[in-house]
């Protein structure tokens, strides 16, 4: 490549889907990364894809919606242009219900959903009994099944989006000029960054440890409980996290907090016991402090632009999160909700 239209500066998934979109409309991109493809939590083990429950609904809960809906569309056309697996697959969550009074607001949820997801997923009350053994302890006896909760290998999909873009002609570099429209999309250490810049706090990063497990139940839901997600792999293997971390010395040390976790899951999920630890991992996740994305125009570059704070569901806003700031990028299209722009966090 000589010149390119979109200079992105950060290779996780954010950075990604926005020159994924963008050279999808005939842009050229240039990706730059010194720590290379998906060196953070874009790199990380777990990958569930959870939407919010349906009930006060607003522009951000719409926007989530909406591309949880567009994922599997948007990772099996990378599929298709990388040729090799992101691991997406749309196969719902179980969750338990936790007490009568949650059994109630569940039932509530059930009949929101019909109205706020239009058909295109379900929210569900089942018995826990019906999905044993793979399953979360339920003192009710009841779960959540909901079918718009999705899954995806995140190291398998950042590799597959940057083998998409390479193949459609775009660049992947460690450095190289800037050229065209510029995108920061740099993760937690952009938001310190940016913070600094600013003398106040607008985003910082929260650490998150979790473990791949030897357990094959592709095909299943994923199951939450407890505040940990269990997501199935297609190639066998199981994700589990993960940690919340707001303080800590070393962004990637593995140490007490993921033993208790696990030691959390097996008690959640007794199936777990005796399962075969294959990886442990550490990351952190960019979170603004609206805890929402922030994406528009740079509040210090002018004419340049920010998709940052993913923080827990980045890859399941990827999708909209390209498609709304490509569009504003080539096409100069602000549909943006308020909610996630940068100014929410100044």
């Amino acid at each position: 490549m000589t010149t390119a239209d979109v200079t992105i500066y950060g290779a996780g998934v954010f950075g990604l889907s926005v020159g994924w979109a963008c050279i999808q409309r005939g842009a050229k991109v240039r990706v730059i990364d010194p720590a290379g493809v998906a060196s953070g939590s874009s790199g990380g083990l777990v990958g569930a894809l959870a939407p919010h429950v349906p009930e006060l609904w607003n522009d951000k809960k719409e926007f989530q919606f909406q591309s949880l809906i567009m994922s599997e569309g948007f990772w099996r056309g990378v599929e298709d242009a990388a040729g090799v697996s992101t691991g997406y697959a749309r196969s719902g969550r179980l969750q338990p219900i936790l007490d009568e009074a949650a059994l109630d607001f569940a039932k509530t949820r059930a009949i929101n959903a019909v109205d706020l997801w239009r058909g295109q997923a379900e929210w569900h009350i089942v018995e826990a009994a019906d999905h044993a053994p793979w399953a979360p302890i339920s003192p009710t006896g009841f779960l959540v099944w909901d079918t718009l909760s999705a899954s995806i290998h995140p190291r398998r999909a950042t590799t597959a989006l940057a083998r998409a873009i390479e193949k459609k002609g775009g660049e992947i570099v460690g450095e190289g000029p800037e050229e065209g429209v510029v995108l920061h999309a740099t993760g937690w250490r952009g938001l310190m960054e940016l913070s600094e810049r600013l003398v106040k706090v607008v985003g910082n990063g929260v650490k998150g440890q979790a473990a791949l497990l030897a357990l094959d139940v592709r095909g299943k839901p994923q199951l939450f409980g407890d505040g940990i997600h269990l997501v199935p792999h297609e190639n066998g293997t199981l994700g589990v996290g993960s940690t919340s971390e707001r303080f800590f010395d070393d962004p990637t040390r593995i140490d007490q907090g993921l033993d208790d976790l696990l030691l959390r899951a097996e008690a959640a999920f007794p199936f777990l016991q005796g399962v075969r630890v294959l990886e442990r991992w550490a990351g952190v996740r960019p979170r603004a402090m609206t805890r929402s994305p922030m994406l528009g125009a740079h509040p210090l570059h002018e004419g340049q632009f920010i998709a940052n704070g993913g923080f827990k569901i980045g890859f399941g806003m990827a999708p909209k999160v390209g498609e709304v700031m490509s569009d504003l990028i080539l096409e100069g299209r602000d549909a943006i909700p308020e909610g996630f722009r940068p100014e929410a966090n100044l």
